[in-house]
Protein backbone atom coordinates (compact mmCIF):
# COMPACT_ATOMS: atom_id res chain seq x y z
CA UNK A 1 0.00 0.00 0.00
CA UNK A 2 1.25 3.50 -0.84
CA UNK A 3 2.50 5.37 2.20
CA UNK A 4 0.69 8.47 3.41
CA UNK A 5 2.38 11.67 4.61
CA UNK A 6 0.53 14.44 6.43
CA UNK A 7 2.17 17.85 6.09
CA UNK A 8 1.10 20.97 7.97
CA UNK A 9 1.66 24.39 6.48
CA UNK A 10 1.65 22.91 3.00
CA UNK A 11 0.38 26.08 1.31
CA UNK A 12 3.86 27.57 0.78
CA UNK A 13 7.57 27.34 1.42
CA UNK A 14 8.99 24.24 3.05
CA UNK A 15 5.59 22.58 3.42
CA UNK A 16 4.74 22.94 -0.27
CA UNK A 17 8.19 21.79 -1.37
CA UNK A 18 8.01 18.80 0.97
CA UNK A 19 4.64 17.78 -0.46
CA UNK A 20 6.12 17.91 -3.97
CA UNK A 21 9.24 15.98 -2.94
CA UNK A 22 7.39 13.22 -1.09
CA UNK A 23 4.86 12.93 -3.89
CA UNK A 24 7.77 12.28 -6.24
CA UNK A 25 8.79 9.46 -3.88
CA UNK A 26 5.32 7.97 -4.28
CA UNK A 27 3.68 9.11 -1.05
CA UNK A 28 0.02 10.04 -0.99
CA UNK A 29 -0.24 13.48 0.58
CA UNK A 30 -2.58 14.90 3.20
CA UNK A 31 -1.90 18.62 2.77
CA UNK A 32 -3.07 21.00 5.48
CA UNK A 33 -3.16 24.77 5.77
CA UNK A 34 -5.40 27.78 6.15
CA UNK A 35 -5.57 28.81 2.46
CA UNK A 36 -7.92 26.51 0.58
CA UNK A 37 -7.01 27.93 -2.81
CA UNK A 38 -3.33 27.12 -2.26
CA UNK A 39 -4.18 23.55 -1.27
CA UNK A 40 -6.29 23.22 -4.42
CA UNK A 41 -3.38 24.47 -6.52
CA UNK A 42 -1.07 21.93 -4.86
CA UNK A 43 -3.59 19.18 -5.48
CA UNK A 44 -3.70 20.07 -9.18
CA UNK A 45 0.10 20.16 -9.43
CA UNK A 46 0.82 16.76 -7.90
CA UNK A 47 0.41 13.53 -9.81
CA UNK A 48 -0.39 11.46 -6.69
CA UNK A 49 -3.64 11.48 -4.70
CA UNK A 50 -3.86 14.52 -2.42
CA UNK A 51 -6.34 14.98 0.43
CA UNK A 52 -6.59 18.65 1.44
CA UNK A 53 -7.56 19.64 4.99
CA UNK A 54 -8.25 23.31 5.67
CA UNK A 55 -7.72 24.33 9.29
CA UNK A 56 -5.66 26.56 11.56
CA UNK A 57 -3.31 24.60 13.81
CA UNK A 58 -4.05 27.08 16.62
CA UNK A 59 -7.63 25.82 16.83
CA UNK A 60 -7.52 22.53 18.74
CA UNK A 61 -11.15 21.68 17.99
CA UNK A 62 -10.65 22.31 14.27
CA UNK A 63 -7.49 20.21 14.27
CA UNK A 64 -9.21 17.26 15.90
CA UNK A 65 -12.29 17.53 13.70
CA UNK A 66 -10.16 17.64 10.56
CA UNK A 67 -8.11 14.58 11.48
CA UNK A 68 -11.22 12.72 12.64
CA UNK A 69 -12.85 13.48 9.27
CA UNK A 70 -10.25 11.52 7.30
CA UNK A 71 -11.88 8.63 5.44
CA UNK A 72 -10.67 5.12 6.17
CA UNK A 73 -8.50 5.01 3.05
CA UNK A 74 -6.51 8.01 4.36
CA UNK A 75 -6.06 7.03 8.01
CA UNK A 76 -2.88 4.94 7.72
CA UNK A 77 -0.61 7.95 8.20
CA UNK A 78 3.05 6.91 8.37
CA UNK A 79 4.75 10.31 8.17
CA UNK A 80 3.79 13.52 9.95
CA UNK A 81 5.71 16.67 9.06
CA UNK A 82 5.00 19.37 11.64
CA UNK A 83 6.02 22.27 9.43
CA UNK A 84 3.45 24.99 10.25
CA UNK A 85 5.21 27.80 12.05
CA UNK A 86 5.81 31.52 12.02
CA UNK A 87 7.81 34.45 13.30
CA UNK A 88 6.08 37.73 14.11
CA UNK A 89 8.11 40.84 14.74
CA UNK A 90 11.74 41.37 15.66
CA UNK A 91 11.99 43.54 18.76
CA UNK A 92 13.60 43.58 22.20
CA UNK A 93 11.49 41.98 24.90
CA UNK A 94 10.46 45.32 26.40
CA UNK A 95 8.98 46.41 23.06
CA UNK A 96 7.40 43.13 22.00
CA UNK A 97 3.76 42.95 20.98
CA UNK A 98 1.60 40.55 22.97
CA UNK A 99 -0.36 39.52 19.87
CA UNK A 100 2.91 38.57 18.16
CA UNK A 101 3.94 36.50 21.18
CA UNK A 102 0.60 34.72 21.22
CA UNK A 103 0.80 33.93 17.51
CA UNK A 104 4.27 32.40 17.78
CA UNK A 105 3.52 30.31 20.86
CA UNK A 106 0.09 29.23 19.60
CA UNK A 107 1.35 28.10 16.18
CA UNK A 108 4.93 26.98 16.81
CA UNK A 109 4.30 25.16 20.09
CA UNK A 110 0.64 24.52 20.76
CA UNK A 111 -0.21 23.90 17.10
CA UNK A 112 2.52 21.29 16.84
CA UNK A 113 1.15 19.60 19.95
CA UNK A 114 -2.47 19.69 18.78
CA UNK A 115 -1.64 18.09 15.43
CA UNK A 116 0.66 15.46 16.94
CA UNK A 117 -1.94 14.54 19.56
CA UNK A 118 -4.60 14.11 16.85
CA UNK A 119 -2.41 12.10 14.47
CA UNK A 120 -0.74 9.74 16.95
CA UNK A 121 -3.83 7.50 17.34
CA UNK A 122 -3.51 6.78 13.62
CA UNK A 123 0.13 5.70 14.03
CA UNK A 124 0.10 3.85 17.34
CA UNK A 125 -1.90 0.77 16.18
CA UNK A 126 0.59 0.31 13.33
CA UNK A 127 3.57 0.28 15.74
CA UNK A 128 5.42 2.42 13.23
CA UNK A 129 5.51 5.96 11.96
CA UNK A 130 7.78 8.95 11.62
CA UNK A 131 7.26 12.45 13.02
CA UNK A 132 9.45 15.22 11.62
CA UNK A 133 9.33 18.49 13.53
CA UNK A 134 10.63 21.57 11.77
CA UNK A 135 12.60 23.53 14.32
CA UNK A 136 15.19 26.21 13.67
CA UNK A 137 18.70 27.32 14.49
CA UNK A 138 16.72 29.63 16.81
CA UNK A 139 15.98 26.51 18.85
CA UNK A 140 19.69 25.99 19.38
CA UNK A 141 20.83 29.58 19.90
CA UNK A 142 19.26 32.85 21.04
CA UNK A 143 19.86 36.00 19.03
CA UNK A 144 19.12 39.68 19.71
CA UNK A 145 15.42 40.62 19.41
CA UNK A 146 14.49 36.98 18.76
CA UNK A 147 13.41 36.32 22.38
CA UNK A 148 9.93 34.75 22.06
CA UNK A 149 10.51 33.22 18.63
CA UNK A 150 13.70 31.62 19.94
CA UNK A 151 11.79 30.47 23.01
CA UNK A 152 9.13 28.82 20.87
CA UNK A 153 11.73 26.98 18.81
CA UNK A 154 13.63 25.92 21.93
CA UNK A 155 10.30 24.41 22.99
CA UNK A 156 10.13 22.49 19.69
CA UNK A 157 13.62 21.16 20.41
CA UNK A 158 12.62 19.99 23.89
CA UNK A 159 9.33 18.53 22.67
CA UNK A 160 11.09 16.60 19.93
CA UNK A 161 13.46 15.05 22.46
CA UNK A 162 10.57 14.25 24.80
CA UNK A 163 8.48 12.72 22.01
CA UNK A 164 11.41 10.55 20.96
CA UNK A 165 11.72 9.17 24.49
CA UNK A 166 7.98 8.61 24.94
CA UNK A 167 7.44 6.97 21.56
CA UNK A 168 10.52 4.79 21.24
CA UNK A 169 8.67 1.76 22.62
CA UNK A 170 5.91 2.34 20.08
CA UNK A 171 8.22 2.02 17.09
CA UNK A 172 7.65 5.65 16.10
CA UNK A 173 10.66 7.65 15.03
CA UNK A 174 10.92 11.37 15.86
CA UNK A 175 13.28 13.62 13.94
CA UNK A 176 13.97 17.33 14.17
CA UNK A 177 15.20 19.49 11.29
CA UNK A 178 16.70 22.83 12.31
CA UNK A 179 17.28 25.16 9.34
CA UNK A 180 19.22 28.37 9.29
CA UNK A 181 18.27 31.07 6.80
CA UNK A 182 15.78 29.73 4.25
CA UNK A 183 14.37 32.08 1.61
CA UNK A 184 10.60 31.66 1.95
CA UNK A 185 7.67 33.84 3.11
CA UNK A 186 9.19 33.67 6.62
CA UNK A 187 10.67 37.18 6.69
CA UNK A 188 7.70 38.72 4.92
CA UNK A 189 5.45 37.43 7.69
CA UNK A 190 7.91 38.52 10.39
CA UNK A 191 8.03 42.04 8.96
CA UNK A 192 4.26 42.37 8.48
CA UNK A 193 4.29 42.23 4.70
CA UNK A 194 7.23 44.60 4.18
CA UNK A 195 8.60 42.95 1.04
CA UNK A 196 11.61 45.25 0.75
CA UNK A 197 12.78 44.61 4.29
CA UNK A 198 12.09 40.90 3.91
CA UNK A 199 14.10 40.70 0.69
CA UNK A 200 17.07 42.44 2.32
CA UNK A 201 17.48 39.52 4.72
CA UNK A 202 18.57 37.27 1.85
CA UNK A 203 20.74 39.71 -0.11
CA UNK A 204 24.50 39.30 -0.42
CA UNK A 205 24.65 35.52 0.01
CA UNK A 206 23.00 32.35 -1.26
CA UNK A 207 20.31 31.35 1.23
CA UNK A 208 18.86 27.89 1.61
CA UNK A 209 15.75 27.23 -0.47
CA UNK A 210 12.62 25.36 0.55
CA UNK A 211 13.64 22.57 -1.83
CA UNK A 212 16.86 22.02 0.13
CA UNK A 213 14.89 21.32 3.30
CA UNK A 214 12.33 19.21 1.46
CA UNK A 215 15.06 16.97 0.06
CA UNK A 216 16.51 16.55 3.54
CA UNK A 217 13.09 15.61 4.97
CA UNK A 218 12.64 13.10 2.16
CA UNK A 219 16.03 11.56 2.93
CA UNK A 220 15.20 11.31 6.65
CA UNK A 221 11.85 9.55 6.20
CA UNK A 222 13.16 7.11 3.59
CA UNK A 223 15.94 5.67 5.77
CA UNK A 224 15.65 1.98 6.72
CA UNK A 225 13.34 1.27 9.64
CA UNK A 226 16.25 0.80 12.07
CA UNK A 227 17.74 4.24 11.28
CA UNK A 228 16.57 7.53 12.78
CA UNK A 229 18.27 10.82 11.98
CA UNK A 230 17.26 12.37 15.28
CA UNK A 231 18.49 15.94 14.78
CA UNK A 232 19.87 17.82 11.80
CA UNK A 233 21.13 21.42 11.76
CA UNK A 234 21.31 22.69 8.17
CA UNK A 235 22.78 26.07 7.24
CA UNK A 236 23.65 27.90 4.06
CA UNK A 237 27.40 27.83 3.49
CA UNK A 238 27.55 31.57 4.22
CA UNK A 239 26.05 31.12 7.69
CA UNK A 240 28.18 29.95 10.62
CA UNK A 241 25.74 30.58 13.49
CA UNK A 242 22.49 32.40 14.18
CA UNK A 243 24.32 35.74 14.12
CA UNK A 244 27.44 35.12 11.98
CA UNK A 245 26.75 35.53 8.27
CA UNK A 246 29.20 36.25 5.45
CA UNK A 247 27.65 38.61 2.90
CA UNK A 248 29.41 39.72 -0.25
Amino acid sequence: MTKIALITGATSGIGWATAVELAEKGYRIIATGRRAERLEALQQQLSVPVYPLVFDVRDKEAVQEAIDSLPEAWRQVEVLVNNAGNAHGLAPIQEGALDDWDAMIDINVKGLLYVTKAVLPLMLPQKKGHIVNIGSIAGKEVYPNGNVYCGSKHAVDALSKGMRIDLVQEGIRVSEVNPGLVETEFSEVRFKGDKVRAASVYQGFEALQAQDIAELISFIVTRPAHVNLAEVLVLPTAQASATVLHKQ
